[in-house]
């Protein structure tokens, strides 16, 4: 009895330092991690805190370009326009008797998506003279309170600036602006980045090691003009979002507020509008 009890005694002992030892240890761990995590959450604070600082400098520097493109740059029209502003751009046969009046914002997901699948089939009906092709590009999502940015506005510029190279320059490089690899995400404002907008440029054959252009970019020579098609785009009351399509004067719709987004849908609604 006395051997078995002694040696149960000394059992018990050895199991109540082993918890007392794995109590210690558990409070150990916890306090590295309280301390760990407080660090953690002071670095992210920190991040936060310069990121937002940053966020607003650029924000800041962004804002104060286009307010001085308002205020203080000339207009500078880019050839192959026509309008008081230069903001009347129609590209394809001038004895079509059809025109296909397209609005866009760069910075659209949704105005990406038509390009992706039905861009084509607009490009063709372009070259096959269908119908000449009116653009109207707004900038609204610039202005989103969610997500501003300068994305819309930096890309119009670059396209008037291609533009200014030719109609078919103007159609290639926005083509390359929309195509999936390049657009970025909505809440990403990339396209206020002058040297993104470049990148995007040399996948465009007439825009490729093209210095006139680069430079154009660079000094927001088309700055101005941006800014006044995106008061066109504005003025245009029957249009409230993008993308939207008029043939001939009368909006292109799937359904009562809803654009063609597929050739399938697009095409018949084409046909029905087409003057003979």
């Amino acid at each position: 009895m006395s051997n078995r009890n002694s040696h149960q005694n000394k059992q018990a002992a050895r199991e109540r330092l082993r918890a007392e030892r794995e109590r210690q240890a558990k409070k150990d761990r916890v306090r590295r991690q309280l301390f760990v995590g407080g660090a953690v959450v002071a670095v992210l604070a920190i991040a936060g805190g310069i990121g937002y600082a940053v966020t607003n400098m650029n924000t800041d520097d962004v804002n104060q370009k286009w307010r001085a493109a308002a205020q203080k740059q000339s207009l500078v029209k880019p050839a192959h326009t026509s309008g008081p502003q230069g903001t009347t751009v129609i590209i394809g046969d001038k004895k079509a008797k059809n025109t296909l009046h397209v609005y866009e914002d760069m910075r659209c997901p949704v105005c990406a998506t038509f390009e992706k699948y039905t861009g084509p089939t607009v490009l063709m009906d372009i070259k096959d003279g269908t119908y000449k092709a009116q653009f109207t590009m707004g900038t609204f999502l610039d202005d989103n309170k969610q997500m501003p940015g300068a994305g819309s506005k930096n890309a119009l510029s670059a396209l008037g600036a291609a533009l200014n190279v030719s109609p078919q320059a103007f159609l290639d490089y926005k083509t390359a602006l929309y195509s999936p690899k390049n657009h970025p995400d909505e809440t990403d404002d990339a396209f206020a980045s002058d040297q993104k907008l470049i990148d995007v440029a040399q996948q465009v054959k007439e825009l490729k090691g093209n210095t006139a252009f680069e430079k154009a970019v660079k000094k927001g020579t088309y700055d101005r003009w941006a800014l006044a098609m995106s008061k066109t785009f504005n003025d245009t009351k029957d249009i409230t979002g993008t993308p939207s399509f008029k043939l001939n004067g009368k909006k292109l719709e799937v359904e009562q507020g809803k654009p063609p987004m597929t050739p399938d849908q697009f095409t018949p609604l084409v046909q029905q509008g087409l003057k003979k």
